[in-house]
């Protein structure tokens, strides 16, 4: 039987490759290390569950809730905005709740684009940057992720060269996967471009608060007039540990916001209000558990960072972000990233996320999550150690390697 024709647009899902077989290696009774997805481990704030734990009594928060958020959520994501960043936002028309950043981008996406628009979107990147609009019907043109002159070239090129002209510029800092970071001047010439070419800046700052080195991350809504052509999305998943609770926001351009409102009248009746309830008072609280998931982070980072290395797998700190954007190993390039994937898995017991996954500018990386307290880290460095001075590289098959805990048990 013929795939429907959104499902035909949609390659095979790569990370699924990759947790297939993970999940065999599991039930073979294999240790995994999970460095692949990007899923919080941390415990989200004791005082935002107690916040739910509390509303959740009252049975008048069961009912429907309110599809662009409740106007206490949304007044604290505005005074979020005024304190982070300085931007001032109306809640009432610059601010809708969303189920996670994701959800917001993909019916963002929905509501403005037209069979055929084309949306210049990084490569690599998050999956749903380009696949919201390929499931809307648009089309992507691919350009840099480095927030640097060939990023600005790219899209200077795209402007006079697509057919139609691009409707949207996707822009994503501290990225994932990359962990690049943008400064404020970048923001103004994108803004400057958008504006002078009437196009739609949309900018994921999932991220803003995942950050190590050098100054707190900005908003593109920091720029003069950038209010008039953007809409940012933010996410409490990575800042508040707060994945499963499906909570982000998207702000911005009164004009957007109403269209990414109207679209989801039609979709959703908002998260649970208890949910939403907790969300207001983690915005609303001090930053010292927003400090904490930061230093923890990059604690990790830097565990990751010099036992890899000493491991014979040299990777560059990110600045940024709960992930490493690590390079393969030369000798096994050639064999892209997937299938370094499978082999990380099958003989060091350690998952990570194949860079193909983020777009075919990605295949010779993986990306690294710092999702495994440092123990577990430094476990799956000796792991790779191993892995590496014993396997002769592509075509080598040597079976599986024990991991560090079945070495102990025999020396034992």
């Amino acid at each position: 039987m013929e795939e429907f024709h959104k499902v035909r647009r949609l390659p095979p899902y790569v990370f699924e490759q990759v947790n297939r077989l993970k999940a065999s290696a599991r039930a073979a009774g294999a240790d995994i290390i999970d460095l692949g997805m990007g899923n919080p481990d941390l415990p989200t704030p004791s005082f935002v569950v107690d916040k739910l734990c509390e509303v959740i009594r009252d049975p008048r928060t069961h009912r429907y809730s309110a599809s662009k958020g409740i106007s206490g959520l949304r007044r604290a994501q505005a005074h979020y905005y005024e304190r982070r960043f300085g931007v001032k936002l109306d809640p009432d028309t610059q601010v809708v709740a969303t189920l996670g950043s994701k959800e917001g981008f993909a019916n963002m996406a929905q509501a403005i684009t037209a069979p055929g628009d084309v949306v210049l979107c990084p490569n690599p990147t998050y999956p749903i940057h380009a696949f919201g609009f390929i499931m809307s019907g648009g089309v992507i043109r691919s350009i840099p992720v480095a927030p640097d002159d060939t990023f600005m070239a790219a899209i200077d090129r795209a402007i006079h060269h697509s057919i139609p002209k691009p409707i949207a510029i996707i822009l994503n800092y501290p990225s994932n996967p990359t962990a690049f970071q943008a400064d404020l001047d970048f923001y103004k010439e994108v803004v400057a471009f958008a504006k002078k070419h009437e196009i739609i800046v949309l900018s994921d700052l999932a991220y803003s608060e995942i950050y190590f080195d050098g100054p707190p991350p900005p908003s593109v809504l920091q720029v003069p007039g950038a209010i008039d052509v953007a809409v940012e999305f933010t996410s409490m998943s990575k800042t508040f540990s707060m994945p499963g609770w499906r909570i982000g926001f998207a702000v911005g351009n009164a004009r957007l916001i109403a269209a990414l409102a109207r679209v989801k009248s039609y979709l959703d009746y908002g998260a649970f209000t208890p949910i939403q309830v907790a969300a207001t008072a983690a915005l609303n609280a001090d930053d010292s558990s927003i400090e904490e998931v930061r230093s923890v982070y990059k604690r990790r980072r830097n565990v990751m960072v010099e036992s890899f290395a000493r491991a014979g797998w040299s990777i560059p700190a990110p600045s940024a972000t709960m992930f490493a954007w690590a390079p393969l190993p030369e000798r096994f390039k050639a064999m892209g990233s997937l299938e370094f994937s499978k082999l990380l898995i099958e003989k060091a017991d350690v998952a990570v996320a194949p860079g193909i996954g983020f777009g075919e500018h990605g295949d010779d990386h993986v990306r690294i999550a710092l999702v495994e307290n440092e123990h577990r880290i430094r476990q799956a460095a000796r792991n790779i150690r191993r892995f590496l001075a014993t396997d002769e590289g592509p075509g080598h098959n040597s079976g599986r390697f024990p991991s560090a805990t079945e070495e102990a048990e025999k020396e034992g």
